[in-house]
C-alpha cells in the first residue's frame, strides 16, 4: 500500500467528517436565523395589515362625516317642507328629501361594511400579535439550544481540525495543494475509489464521475506512490483497498 496514496485516502476521510462537523455547526446556527426570519415576516405582515386598518378608518371616518352632513340636510329639508308655499315647491323638496335618504341609507351600508372589516382586521392584528410573541419565546429557545449545541459542535470540529492538521502534515506540499484544490472543486470530495465495473473484467471506472479509467492509469495506481487523477473529473483516485 503506498504511503502517499494511504495517506491522501486517510485525509480524505478525515475531510469527510470535517465538513459534515463544519455543516452540523452550521445548521445549528441557521436555526436562530430561520427563527429571526420567521418573526420578521410576521411582523412585516403585522405592520402591513396595521396600515391597511389605517387606511380602513380613514374611509370610514369620511364616510361617517359625509353621513352626519347629510342627516344635516335631511333636517333643513324637513324644517323646509313646512314653509313650502306651493305645491309644485312641496314636491321637490319632497323628492330631493327621499333621494338624501335613499343615498344615506347607501352610506350606512357602506359604513357597516368597513366597520366588519376593521373588527376582522383588529381580530387579525391582534392573532399576529400573539403569533409574534408566541415565535419570540421560541426564538429564546432556539437561541438557547443553538448555543448549547453550537460550543459542542464547535469543540467537535475543532477535535477534527486536529486530525486534519496531523493527517495533512504527512502529505507533501504539493500534494496537498492538489487535494485542497479538488476538495474545494467538488465539495470535499477530492479522493475517490477506482472500481472494477460489475461483470466486466479488467474494465474500471472513476466512483465520482463514473467515467472508464484507462488500465494503464490503473496500473500506475498498483505500481507507484504517485497521484493519478481521472481525466475527466480531475479527483484523486486510489484502488478500493487503499481507501480508508
Amino acid at each position: 500500500m503506498s504511503s502517499l496514496l494511504s495517506g491522501l485516502a486517510q485525509l480524505q476521510s478525515v475531510e469527510n467528517r470535517l465538513r459534515a462537523a463544519k455543516a452540523k455547526l452550521a445548521r445549528c446556527r441557521r436555526s436562530v436565523v430561520l427563527q429571526e426570519n420567521r418573526i420578521r415576516t410576521e411582523e412585516n405582515t403585522l405592520n402591513a395589515k396595521k396600515e391597511e386598518l389605517q387606511l380602513t378608518r380613514i374611509q370610514s371616518d369620511r364616510l361617517e362625516l359625509d353621513l352626519k352632513g347629510r342627516d344635516q340636510q335631511i333636517a333643513k329639508l324637513r324644517a323646509a317642507l313646512n314653509t313650502a308655499k306651493t305645491n309644485k315647491e312641496y314636491a321637490s323638496l319632497l323628492t330631493i328629501l327621499n333621494t338624501t335618504k335613499a343615498d344615506n341609507s347607501k352610506v350606512e351600508i357602506q359604513i357597516l361594511e368597513l366597520m366588519k372589516a376593521i373588527e376582522a382586521d383588529e381580530a387579525e392584528c391582534q392573532k399576529s400579535r400573539d403569533e409574534i410573541d408566541a415565535q419570540k419565546e421560541k426564538l429564546n429557545q432556539v437561541r438557547k439550544d443553538a448555543e448549547a449545541s453550537a460550543e459542542a459542535l464547535q469543540n467537535e470540529v475543532e477535535s477534527v481540525q486536529v486530525e486534519w492538521d496531523e493527517a495533512a502534515s504527512m502529505i507533501t506540499p504539493e500534494a496537498l495543494e492538489i487535494f485542497k484544490r479538488v476538495a474545494d472543486t467538488y465539495d470535499g470530495q477530492a479522493v475517490v475509489d477506482v472500481e472494477e465495473q460489475e461483470g466486466r473484467s479488467s474494465v474500471y471506472s472513476c466512483t465520482g464521475c463514473f467515467m472508464s479509467i484507462t488500465n494503464e492509469s490503473v496500473n500506475l495506481l498498483m505500481t507507484r506512490d504517485e497521484i493519478i487523477r481521472c481525466a475527466n473529473c480531475t479527483r484523486i483516485l486510489v484502488l478500493k483497498k487503499t481507501k480508508k
